[in-house]
């Protein structure tokens, strides 16, 4: 019995020993899913239905969890640590009249500065349209947009980075329906189009799809996205997932995603049936 007694803690350890190894092995095959957070609020937009197109959609495709922020006014970016322990933010947000210096520094530090990456849909290029004594919102972004041609239009968009990833599947014809085209004034030095849209009031072509750096942030534009219905289609949730896995360092060259971080697989949004996803709190003007 004394050699018994002495034999199980042996074998108890051995065990555990196994155990820890088997634990580590796999942990170190299977990657961590990406911390997202969603920020978004503000007016003339459905960004309530739009949570669940951007977030569902996205894990639908990619291996991300979210934690959202729905946030009328732009208070969260008063604190300086808010976008700590996130891999990624998503801005889908519309706060024109965020002027105040200090309020746009500690919305761009996190990025700038910590290098968290972000991705930028639609109206969030005119958050902080009224800024005048700050460009860097506009610097992190890659453009400046403080306007948009006539709403409900279709948009014939096109590739113009063909060999890029993040637009691998995007078709030669994509057309856009009842969207609004924003007016890019200006790309600063680090932005790379990716597809470009023709303004039929202004004659020429503005980005639409773009990458970004700035400071020690990676960044992916899009401009797109006045209603769900575009934000609904797999040309622009495809684009977007692509955008995230860019922005941390996990797309791979030929646009696909690396092993482990697959998403659950493409399936009807959780409002559909219950409610119309292209009806818009107010109209495209």
């Amino acid at each position: 019995m004394a050699r018994l007694r002495n034999v199980f803690p042996a074998i108890i350890s051995v065990c555990v020993i196994g155990l820890l190894c088997f634990s580590s092995a796999f942990a170190a095959d299977t990657p961590a899913k990406i911390k997202g957070l969603y920020v978004t609020g503000g007016c003339c937009h459905d960004y309530v239905k739009q949570i669940a197109i951007v977030t569902e959609g996205l894990s639908q495709r990619i291996s991300i969890d979210w934690d959202v922020v729905s946030d009328k006014t732009g208070e969260i970016f008063q604190k300086k640590d808010w976008a700590k322990g996130y891999d990624i933010v998503v801005h889908n947000q519309c706060h024109a009249k965020i002027k105040d210096k200090k309020t746009i520094e500690n919305a761009v530090a996190p990025h700038r500065d910590k290098g968290i990456p972000a991705v930028f849909i639609h109206c969030a290029l005119h958050t902080c349209r009224d800024a005048k004594e700050s460009d860097e919102w506009r610097k992190l972004i890659g453009v400046t947009s403080r306007r948009h041609e006539k709403g409900g239009r279709t948009i014939d968009v096109k590739p113009v980075a063909k060999d890029n990833p993040i637009i691998k599947e995007i078709p030669k014809a994509w057309t856009i329906n009842k969207c609004e085209l924003y007016v890019i004034e200006k790309q600063w030095p680090k932005c790379k189009p990716l597809v470009t849209g023709y303004g039929r009031d202004t004659k020429k072509d503005y980005p639409v799809l773009w990458t970004n750096e700035y400071g020690k942030a990676k960044v992916f534009g899009n401009s797109l996205g006045h209603t769900n219905e575009t934000m609904m289609t797999d040309e622009y949730l495809d684009s977007l997932a692509r955008g995230v896995l860019w922005c941390v360092g996990k797309l791979e060259k030929d646009g696909s995603t690396p092993d482990g971080y697959q998403g659950t697989g493409k399936k009807p949004f959780s409002f559909e049936g219950k409610i119309d996803p292209t009806k818009q709190p107010t109209p495209a003007k």
